[in-house]
């Protein structure tokens, strides 16, 4: 593929050549199976279409400018996946079987890693679901994990440029005990509807404020908030938000910055005293926020029109580690042989 061809990819599914499979049967996972096909056969009683037993991850590879594969902070993702499968009683993927099965699907579909030069990378969607029939509300007794791959294009094909944000109260992405805080289907079904209304109205996505008191900032549909005041980088902590592995990284770079870092409840009072705005997550590292409209109070958040300077100083720092530009003295990524 020409770099123009990388470049067009966009953010979506496409065929590969392989896929890596594993089952869970008689209470124990199997070995891993290379798959050339983009079909599963699944019983139509599976828990998965019936009760949501289903959760998926997201991470990328990177073909660095000295020709190395790097896979970033894929540990992360496994453990996240087992929190995952905690939270709705799924059989738990072994971590070093989930590294092995994403080391394996990268290997086998190398030739769809884009170059370095092109801005793009090859995204991995490890999933887990529910196999065996129930019609009784309980756990399957049988699991299937998958993981496959697709290039992607640069999140910003134009350049990093900031979108604007909605609070739309009429909305909720998840209950403030219920299962914001794992990575599973049911999270995006509640967003769509939201999500689809901010799109037709000119907003990259909603920004959601907790759900109980509607007085604290929770996520950003898709990606976790974060906001910049006086030297401080400050995340919210809720019950109801995952876990972004994008915004752990960022905390740490912030912090080797000289940046302070807060992980707590953020009111919506605090919003006019941010200087800078961003969501982080996995598609786009960092999305800068150049302005929140209140719908319910017909009030705009104003940030600049142009990326803030720490914004830009993070998503650098981080794809350059991811790349390979910059040394990994933390340890994030792993080399594909």
């Amino acid at each position: 593929m020409e770099k123009s061809d990388w470049q067009n990819l966009g953010f979506g599914y496409c065929d590969t050549d392989y896929n890596i499979r594993c089952y869970y049967r008689d209470g124990a996972w199997g070995e891993l199976e290379i798959s050339s096909s983009n079909i599963i056969n699944l019983h139509m009683a599976a828990t998965a279409l019936h009760y949501g037993q289903e959760a998926f991850e997201g991470l990328k590879a990177f073909k660095g400018k000295d020709g190395k594969t790097r896979i970033f902070r894929m540990k992360e993702n496994a453990l996240r996946m087992q929190s995952s499968s905690d939270g709705i009683l799924m059989a738990g993927f072994p971590v070093e079987k989930f590294m092995e099965a994403v080391r394996l699907v990268v290997k086998m579909n190398k030739r769809f890693i884009p170059p370095y030069e092109s801005g793009a990378s090859l995204y991995i969607r490890p999933l887990l679901i529910g196999t065996s029939p129930e019609i009784g509300v309980k756990p399957a007794s049988e699991y299937l994990f998958i993981v496959f791959v697709m290039p992607v294009g640069p999140y910003f094909p134009e350049g990093f440029k900031p979108t604007d944000l909605v609070i739309m109260r009429d909305y909720d992405r998840t209950a403030p005990l219920g299962t914001g805080k794992y990575k599973v289907g049911g999270n995006y079904a509640a967003s769509m509807n939201a999500g689809k209304l901010a799109k037709k109205q000119g907003f990259s996505a909603v920004l959601y404020l907790d759900s109980k008191e509607k007085k604290y900032i929770d996520e950003c549909g898709p990606a976790n908030f974060f906001g910049i005041k006086n030297n401080t980088y400050i995340t919210p902590l809720s019950e109801s938000i995952l876990p972004s592995i994008t915004n752990k990284s960022l905390m740490v770079l912030a912090e080797e910055m000289g940046l302070k870092v807060e992980k707590r409840k953020v009111l919506y009072d605090e919003l006019p005293e941010f200087e800078e705005i961003g969501a982080c997550g996995t598609a786009a590292v960092i999305s800068p926020i150049k302005g929140i409209y209140d719908v319910d109070k017909d009030k705009w958040f104003r940030y600049g029109d142009e990326p803030g300077k720490w914004s830009v100083k993070l998503y650098n720092k981080l794809r350059a580690i991811q790349y390979g530009d910059e040394p990994d003295k933390y340890h994030w990524t792993d080399i594909v042989e």
